[in-house]
Formats: structure tokens, C-alpha cells, sequence
């Protein structure tokens, strides 16, 4: 668990934990993606990552809440990798870095099981997260090597772009 102290809207102190989620956050994960622009998978795919991958997925809470999380995972022929499936923000905590404070806890926590390198997928048109990529990968100065991963005609009816595969590293402590 990582724990950082800010200064709140009422110039009081609140805490900013870091940690693994537990079951119990994946309805909070879930309720957090449902308000927000991000493609809303089911409850069962949050409750479901926080039991089966809670060490490759991260969760931010201050005061107790939910306010950021990452769902991740290792893939099993690629062991180097871990490979972010999502990245979930609070609109209380947009612009204030919480989504490359959440990248960056999954790094620290990874960085001794061999992990070199992130991958992650990204609509040619996001560019938030296109941003938020390279900018992980000139903060651990390394390399982003971005190609198609899945092409536009993969994804049944309309309206689904092609996914860029953005692949960050090495990594190094």
C-alpha cells in the first residue's frame, strides 16, 4: 500500500492510498466507468479482476472512496509484460496526474516479478490515453512502440475503431 497526503478543497489534509482492490471495490470500479466516457464492461468483469488479479490491478481512495483504479494483467506468454486493460478516473481527480500515479503504483508493485515492459491497447482517436502512454514511457525514459493490434474489422457491427497496441519499455528500477 502506498499512501500520499494533499491538500483537499477545505485546505485539509486528505489521504491518497494506493493498494490492491478487494472484491468489495469492483461494484465502486463498475459504478465509476458507468458515469464516466469509458466503455462500460459488467460488474462481474470488475468483481471478477479484483478477485483473479488484484496484484496487477490498482485502486486509489481517498477518504475511504474510490476515486481511480487500474485493471491489468500478466499474459501468460508474455511474462516480461503486463498489459492494462483499463484505467478508470474520478471527474474529481481529472487533470491532477491520477491516472500516471495509478501506472506508475502498478510499476513500483510489479518491478521485482521480472515485469519490463506495459502494453496497452488504444483508439487511434483517444488521445488522452495515447498521451498518457508516451508520457509513462519519457518518465521511465524508454521506448513506446506503438502498432495495430486489432484491426477496425475485427469488432462486430459499427463504429468500433481499430486498437493500437502502445507497448512501454524496458522498464528499468
Amino acid at each position: 500500500m502506498m499512501e500520499t497526503k494533499t491538500t483537499g478543497a477545505t485546505g485539509t489534509m486528505d489521504s491518497l492510498i494506493f493498494d490492491k482492490p478487494s472484491v468489495e471495490d469492483g461494484a465502486d470500479m463498475w459504478e465509476l466507468v458507468k458515469n464516466s466516457t469509458l466503455d462500460l464492461n459488467s460488474s462481474y468483469k470488475y468483481i471478477m479482476m479484483c478477485e483473479f488479479f488484484a496484484e496487477t490491478c490498482v485502486v486509489a481512495k481517498e477518504n475511504d472512496e474510490l476515486v481511480g483504479f487500474v485493471t491489468a494483467f500478466i499474459p501468460p506468454e508474455k511474462q516480461d509484460t503486463v498489459f492494462v486493460w483499463q484505467v478508470g478516473v474520478d471527474s474529481s481527480q481529472r487533470g491532477k496526474g491520477m491516472a500516471s500515479r495509478l501506472l506508475n503504483a502498478l510499476l513500483e508493485r510489479l518491478q521485482d516479478k521480472g515485469v519490463k515492459y506495459l502494453e496497452a491497447t488504444v483508439t487511434p482517436s483517444n488521445d488522452a490515453s495515447q498521451a498518457l502512454f508516451k508520457k509513462l514511457a519519457r518518465t521511465h525514459e524508454t521506448e513506446c512502440e506503438i502498432s495495430e493490434c486489432f484491426s477496425e474489422e475485427l469488432f462486430p457491427g459499427e463504429g468500433h475503431e481499430a486498437e493500437l497496441t502502445f507497448r512501454i519499455g524496458p522498464i528499468e528500477k
